[in-house]
C-alpha cells in the first residue's frame, strides 16, 4: 500500500533533564542534559491531518566523543543538524511517500556544512523526525506502529535501496513480527554507581545501590560498564560479583565497554583477567555479549575474532551507517545494538540481515540487543519498547528510570 501526504509543519523543541545521580560512561560523567523533541504535522491526499511527535535525549560525549569538544556545542550541533535536515526536504512536491528518509536528510545536512558533523549526529536528526512522520501517518489511517511495520506501510528496503537485501522478501520478513509481551529491564550499572550501602550519597528514597536496586525491582539481567583500564574494571567487577552472587537465582549481564579500549588485543586482555579471576567465576560465565569495546577509530579497521570466540562482541557507537553492519561482520562482530537515536528503520533492516545471514548460514549467531541513551519516561521509552517488542528481544537496556526521577523535573503542562 502506497500512501502518499504532504508535510504541513515540523518544530522542535528541549527541556533540561537534571539527573539524580551522576551516570559515567566511557569519557563522560552526566548529570543533566536537554532532551530533544519532534512534532509533525502531515496532511493526507483527501485532506485529512495528523500530527505525531518523537524524543530522544541529546546525551554529550556519546556522538562525539572527542575530549576537545565541550558539552554545549555537541548537543547544539545535533539539534541544528536535525532542523537544517527538515528545512531541506523538497518541499516543491511537498508530498512524499513514507519511507526511510535516512539518507535524504543526512545528506543534506552534511551539504550544509555544520561544525562536527559526525555521522552519529548526523543520523540523529533524521531519527527523530522518521519516528515523528510514521506516527503522525499511523494516527491519521488510524492503524498502530506494530500494523504499519508488519504490513511494511513505510516501504522499507524497496528494490535496489539496500544492495544486500535485493534478494531477501523483507515483505515476509515483517509481515512475520510479533510483538514479545514480556521483556526483561536490564539494569546498567555506570561507573560511578555504588554497590553497596557504604558507597551511598543522596538518600532520596529510590533504590540507588546495585543491590537496592535488585531489591527493589527484581533485576536478573544487568549492563555493567568498563572504563578502558583492565586491572581496575576487574576489580570493580569483583565488587559487583559479591551482590549480584548473593542471590542463588541465575543472572546475566552484558559488558559495555563504550569505546574505551584502543584495540581488540586490550579487550581481550580485559577478557582474560576477567576469565582467570576465581571471584569472577560464576559473573564470567554470566556474560552474554561484550558490547563496543574498542573505539570507533579502530573498531572497524581491525579483526575482532580472537575476543569473539571468547564471547560475542557486538558494535554500538560504530553502527553509525546503513552499511556499517555488514562492514562488521567482516570483522568478526556477530551482533549490533538498536538504539532509536540511530533509527528504527535501520533496526529493523539489521533485524533483517541477522534473518537472512543466520539462514546462509545454518545457525544462530547474528543477533541484536536493546540499548538505551537514557531514555526518559513516556513518549520516547514507549516507542523504543514498541519497537524491540517487534525485534522479539528478550531483554532490554533501561537506565532513564535509574539515573533520572520519573517525570519529576517535567513542567506540570
Amino acid at each position: 500500500m502506497q500512501v502518499r501526504f504532504s508535510i504541513r509543519e515540523i518544530d522542535f523543541f528541549e527541556r533540561d533533564v537534571r539527573l539524580r545521580m551522576p551516570f559515567r560512561f566511557g569519557v563522560v560523567t552526566l548529570t543533566s542534559a536537554p532532551q530533544a523533541f519532534v512534532r509533525a504535522r502531515i496532511a493526507l491526499e483527501d485532506g485529512k491531518e495528523a500530527a505525531g511527535a518523537a524524543a530522544e535525549m541529546l546525551v554529550p560525549k556519546w556522538f562525539d566523543k572527542d575530549p576537545a569538544l565541550s558539552n554545549e556545542p555537541e548537543h547544539r550541533s545535533a539539534a541544528r543538524l536535525a532542523g537544517a535536515g527538515a528545512r531541506r526536504l523538497p518541499r516543491r512536491r511537498r508530498e512524499h511517500r513514507v519511507r526511510p528518509l535516512d539518507r535524504q536528510l543526512r545528506s543534506a545536512n552534511r551539504d550544509r556544512g555544520d561544525a562536527r558533523p559526525d555521522s552519529l549526529t548526523a543520523c540523529y536528526g533524521p531519527a527523530l523526525i522518521d519516528r515523528a512522520l510514521l506516527d503522525a501517518l499511523c494516527r491519521a489511517l488510524g492503524v498502530s506502529f506494530y500494523e504499519a511495520i508488519r504490513t511494511n506501510l513505510p516501504g522499507i528496503a524497496a528494490p535496489g535501496w539496500q544492495a544486500d537485501l535485493t534478494a531477501f522478501d523483507m515483505d515476509d520478513f515483517l509481515s512475520q513480527l510479533s510483538p514479545s509481551k514480556t521483556i526483561a529491564a536490564r539494569h546498567t550499572v555506570g561507573l560511578l554507581d555504588p554497590v553497596t550501602a557504604v558507597e551511598k550519597k543522596i538518600n532520596d528514597g529510590l533504590p540507588e545501590t546495585l543491590d537496592e536496586a535488585v531489591a527493589r525491582y527484581g533485576h536478573r539481567w544487568f549492563k555493567l560498564k568498563v572504563g578502558g583500564d583492565a586491572k581496575a574494571d576487574v576489580e570493580r567487577l569483583v565488587a559487583i560479583a559479591a551482590v549480584l552472587d548473593r542471590n542463588e537465582e541465575p543472572y546475566q549481564a552484558t559488558l559495555d565497554g563504550n569505546e574505551q579500549y584502543a584495540n581488540a588485543a586490550g579487550a581481550l586482555e580485559l577478557w582474560r583477567r576477567i576469565r582467570a579471576e576465581p571471584r569472577l567465576k560464576r559473573l564470567a560465565s554470566s556474560i552474554a555479549f561484550i558490547e563496543q569495546p574498542v573505539n570507533r577509530q579502530h573498531a572497524l579497521s581491525a579483526d575482532v575474532s580472537a575476543l569473539a570466540e571468547e564471547k560475542p562482541v557486538i558494535i554500538d557507537e560504530s553502527d553509525d551507517s546503513l552499511e556499517a553492519f555488514p562492514r562488521a561482520r567482516r570483522l568478526g562482530y556477530t551482533g549490533v545494538s538498536s538504539k532509536t537515536c540511530k533509527g528504527f528503520y535501520k533496526s529493523l533492516l539489521n533485524a533483517a540481515r541477522c534473518r537472512l545471514w543466520n539462514r546462509e548460514e545454518g545457525a544462530v549467531r547474528y543477533f541484536m540487543s536493546g540499548e538505551d541513551l537514557t531514555i526518559q519516561a513516556g513518549l520516547a521509552l514507549q516507542q523504543d519498547l514498541a519497537l524491540v517488542s517487534l525485534l522479539g528481544l528478550t531483554h532490554v537496556e533501561r537506565n532513564g528510570h535509574h539515573y533520572v526521577n520519573g517525570n519529576g523535573g517535567a513542567a506540570a503542562s
